[in-house]
């Protein structure tokens, strides 16, 4: 892998994870538009860790609420921090059993394909951008319930089609459920923790099996970048929030997917050799 390859691969993945656009969508298409070689396994759980520590950091205060919340629990009340956490957990739940019947079933290789990331793009662009125009901005992450966290949960399941967008399908969720725009990434990306951890657990694994295990520069390069990247990304977006709407996001996905079907259907959908 090439310097450049490396950066653009660990940005990507910092910029790409929050937002709602699809990280793994994005990731799939950069060596299918560039014709550059795939990453491997040791750079895809160095991106995992740099974005895992940008969500940690910047709701650290949410995270040691979640941690704080287990010791209510143990003592059989319920606080904040503890009702928060069991929403994390609830709404974790249906991607884990679903994503691990992906895995070994091997459906996941076979979704792996750039005009199905076209049409999810493109589609789910269209659906976040009605669900924020027509939810309202009436609750906050406190008025959440344990149906709430289900629906929310069982919606990140279809995040497992590349292209969908974790973050943008379950902050299109919150959205119908009428959660305010900033409340809605907020609990997306504290959702996104237990999915990344879980992630880079299996890619360890298999990195482990496979006996490549050595720590470069190249590797400690892509978990910084994605590291530095992710928190402007997040920092970013939750401003932007407050303030403003995901329309800008969905435009994005809807002008990406349908330039990709173009490309796809008018040109062949033939690399760009920028690695040579």
């Amino acid at each position: 892998m090439t310097l450049q390859h490396i950066i653009l691969l660990a940005v990507i993945q910092g910029i790409t994870e929050f937002l709602p656009i699809s990280s793994s969508g994005h990731l799939i298409l950069t060596p299918a538009l560039t014709g550059a070689a795939d990453q491997g396994l040791l750079v895809d759980v160095a991106v995992h860790v740099g974005t895992l520590a940008a969500v940690l950091i910047y709701f650290w205060r949410d995270v040691f609420a979640m941690i704080g919340g287990f010791f209510f629990l143990l003592s059989g009340r319920i606080n904040a921090g503890a009702r928060l956490a069991l929403h994390i957990i609830l709404a974790t739940i249906p991607v884990v059993a679903v994503g691990f019947y992906f895995k070994v079933s091997g459906i996941e290789e076979q979704l792996r394909s750039v005009e199905l990331i076209a049409w999810t793009t493109l589609v789910f662009g269209i659906v976040l951008w009605i669900a924020d125009k027509i939810g309202m901005t009436i609750n906050r992450l406190e008025h959440m319930r344990w149906g709430g966290a289900v629906f929310i949960g069982l919606a990140q399941v279809l995040a497992l089609i590349p292209g969908t967008s974790r973050s943008g399908i379950t902050m299109t969720a919150a959205r119908l459920m009428g959660y305010e725009r900033a409340d809605a990434a907020q609990f997306s990306m504290l959702l996104s923790i237990p999915v990344i951890l879980g992630a880079g657990i299996l890619a360890g694994i298999d990195l482990q099996q496979s006996g490549d295990m050595a720590l470069t520069m190249d590797v400690l390069l892509a978990a910084g970048l994605s590291f530095i990247t992710a928190l402007i990304a997040i920092a970013m977006l939750m401003s932007w929030l407050k303030r403003s709407t995901f329309t800008p996001f969905a435009i994005y996905r809807i002008l990406m997917g349908g330039g990709l079907l173009v490309w796809i259907y008018g040109y062949g959908g033939g690399p760009i050799p920028l690695f040579g």
